[in-house]
């Protein structure tokens, strides 16, 4: 992670998952510099009507999506525009393109474990790699780093979180240890901070939905609900600071202004402020190690409310508790539980499954499926892995909704 020189040409930039909200703010703040950043990729799953829409308006070199039907659906497109981007499709597409020898960063935003092969491949082949897709880390954890390692990448932390933390350090990664006695991350606490947890089993997915601060996808929506998304981010700290479990905290902070705190050696606190917009993030990883204009609302330190902290409550958010048993149990632990989490949370967002049972479907597929040493011995054995735990949390689903 150790900062190289600002480039001195145009940054080439593949965004992986174009359509979401991170890569809807990314294309904002790359709006804002022309003269640095050329759009080079842009990938989507499903939005292909969206994707077309980005496609028509940065004319990328090459646009990714799922399925061979809708690669000729956004071909077909785009040529009635008379544009020449070519279309492809399918994972290895996308492991293509974030290792194409013309690109120079890769923002990783494809959200769950199908963002960890592109991510792999960017981090081998050596590029600016801006991670927003927490769960490379969280599923690949070991293997990741390694291939960060030996691909000479720079990997630069999207989540306000982790950048906030990765902004308080030096740029000298080998001087963090001697520097860190722990970091603590902060958490809104989302839409049910103080909501009776007895009521939590009647929660809609709309509801919680309803992000108090943050603008996110569903998905990620329904993680800050439950307190997943900080569970899967104190997995994600672990890897990224090479921490140990016992040097992580987290706080909650509703507010959201202070994204997160180094506690060094000396008891001295370093933090990041700032307001709630992913934009802030998103630009440091575009420009690190320059600061450019983000496009994100200054913060005026005259009108903002007060900053406050509370204890979490392991009552209402037992994830947190669960990522961190994960994190010290056998290797593979973590991509279990993360693979249960994506399948408790679709099962929740189509109605299949109660809010307070999302939990449920968590902590019996880390309790039923213990990873051995084979299990995360290579990529292949973790999605192997992936896919097994998929498989029973889909089955504790089916049981949990009759």
């Amino acid at each position: 992670m150790t900062a190289k020189k600002a480039f001195d040409r145009v940054q080439r930039v593949c965004l992986l998952g174009a359509t979401g909200s991170v890569g809807t703010s990314t294309l904002d703040v790359i709006a804002l510099h022309p003269d640095r950043y050329e759009v080079f990729a842009l990938t989507a799953e499903h939005r292909v009507l969206e994707l077309a829409a980005l496609c028509l308006r940065w004319k990328p070199r090459f646009a990714v999506v799922a399925s061979v039907l809708q690669a000729k659906a956004l071909a077909t497109e785009l040529a009635g525009a008379g544009l020449r981007t070519e279309v492809l499709y399918g994972a290895k597409a996308l492991c293509e393109m974030a290792a194409h020898p013309e690109v120079d960063s890769v923002m990783a935003a494809i959200v769950g474990a199908a963002g960890l092969p592109p991510c792999i491949a960017a981090a081998r082949a050596g590029k600016r790699l801006m991670l927003a897709n927490k769960e490379a880390l969280v599923v690949g954890g070991r293997l990741f780093m390694q291939a960060v390692q030996d691909g000479g990448a720079l990997l630069l932390p999207i989540d306000s979180e982790h950048s906030a933390i990765f902004q308080c350090l030096p740029e000298d990664r080998n001087t963090w240890a001697a520097r860190i006695d722990h970091i603590v991350l902060t958490a809104s606490g989302g839409p049910f901070r103080s909501r009776d947890p007895a009521t939590l089993h009647s929660v809609t997915p709309d509801q919680a939905c309803a992000h108090p601060n943050w603008v996110m996808g569903r998905k990620i929506s329904v993680d800050s609900a439950t307190m997943m998304n900080k569970a899967l981010e104190v997995i994600e700290a672990r890897w990224l600071f090479d921490l140990a479990p016992e040097q992580i905290r987290v706080v909650l902070h509703p507010q959201s202004i202070i994204h997160s705190m180094v506690v060094c050696r000396d008891n001295s606190v370093l933090a990041q402020l700032g307001t709630p917009d992913m934009k802030v993030p998103i630009s440091v990883g575009l420009a690190w190690p320059d600061r450019v204009a983000s496009g994100a609302a200054a913060l005026d330190f005259l009108t903002t409310q007060p900053l406050t902290f509370e204890p979490t409550d392991g009552q209402r958010f037992p994830g947190l508790g669960l990522a961190f048993a994960a994190l010290r149990g056998p290797e593979g632990s973590t991509t279990v539980l993360n693979a249960a989490n994506e399948v408790g949370v679709a099962a929740f967002l189509t109605g299949r499954l109660r809010f307070t049972d999302i939990h449920r479907v968590n902590a019996e597929s880390v309790a039923a499926l213990v990873p051995s040493p084979a299990d995360a011995a290579s990529l292949d054995d973790l999605l192997a892995l992936d896919g097994r735990a998929r498989t029973l949390a889909q089955s504790l689903a089916r049981e949990l909704a009759r």
